[in-house]
């Protein structure tokens, strides 16, 4: 892990000393060539696009930009590393506050969340996927489901009104194997409130309650490509990341996650490369040092 002395020595280095005094934001953050650089070595000529982008981003969302700066950082971060804008627009991938409870005291974290068009966009570029695709099932568009054959009589003309019932995701590979699966409304519902980390599990909020159907579509995505798809080294590394927050670093430069949501694949622990890692990097929010 990175010490604070070692860090405060890059930055005089570069001709920059850590603010005292004066707490972070993200701005200051991105001011500082150590982060600077991090970035650049992930997104190339990219990255001060991305980092603009992140700064409109926060100044436009007043409920992001009072989260904590460096989780915000982190996150985008995350992002970097699997090369998807942050952009609310594209839904690709998304930075979202959750209050997080420390020593009694509710703190504000952002967290890195992938959108089910990222799972899309990152299939895709493994070249494996023939076609992919996720869609709501509205009353009236469901004729038919067998589980076991996995068929299923889907008429979209035949949506008698807008209740939502389900949600279909499908897949077929290059080699011609194709996977098909059906969540009804009340199982994305018992997955949602299982996975739910806020006190009151049951009430929608967030950004459940501010895109639903984009999540349910994700959260049935998400579990046909961990499931039965081809994953990729950059997918694996989406799947460990996603609404995740990365709380620290280990000694070997692995990253250490706080409130893990449980998915059904196994993870080669090593994705994240050490030299990419941001979160060996702390700072103290009163004094604006760099500790360790």
């Amino acid at each position: 892990m990175a010490t604070a002395e070692t860090i405060k020595n890059q930055l005089q280095q570069n001709g920059s000393k850590a603010p005292v005094n004066k707490p972070n934001t993200v701005k200051s953050l991105l001011d500082s060539p150590v982060i600077q650089n991090k970035f650049k070595s992930l997104l190339k000529e990219k990255s001060a696009g991305f980092t603009s982008s992140l700064l409109t981003l926060v100044s436009n969302d007043s409920y992001l930009a009072d989260a904590q700066p460096m989780t915000i950082i982190s996150g985008a971060m995350q992002a970097a590393q699997l090369d998807l804008p942050l952009e609310k627009q594209f839904g690709f991938a998304y930075l979202v506050p959750f209050n997080t409870k420390e020593n009694n005291v509710w703190v504000k974290k952002a967290n890195f969340i992938l959108g089910y068009r990222g799972y899309i966009q990152l299939a895709q570029r493994s070249g494996q996927y023939k076609s992919i695709n996720v869609v709501t099932v509205y009353e009236g568009q469901l004729e038919s489901w067998n589980p076991l054959t996995e068929e299923i009589g889907f008429v979209p003309d035949k949506k008698t009104s807008d209740t939502v019932v389900g949600y279909i995701g499908y897949f077929k590979l290059v080699n011609g194997f194709e996977k098909t699966v059906y969540w009804t409304k009340e199982q994305i519902e018992k997955h949602r409130i299982e996975n739910n980390k806020s006190k009151n599990p049951k009430e929608l909020s967030g950004v459940w309650k501010s895109h639903y159907d984009a999540m349910a579509q994700k959260t049935v995505l998400r579990n046909l490509l961990s499931k039965w798809g081809i994953l990729s080294i950059e997918m694996q590394r989406a799947i460990l990341s996603d609404e995740q927050t990365i709380e620290d670093v280990t000694d070997t430069g692995e990253p250490v996650f706080k409130d893990v949501t449980p998915v059904d694949v196994e993870v080669p622990e090593q994705l994240f490369d050490p030299s990419e890692a941001i979160n060996d990097i702390e700072v103290d929010e009163v004094t604006g040092e760099i500790i360790e």
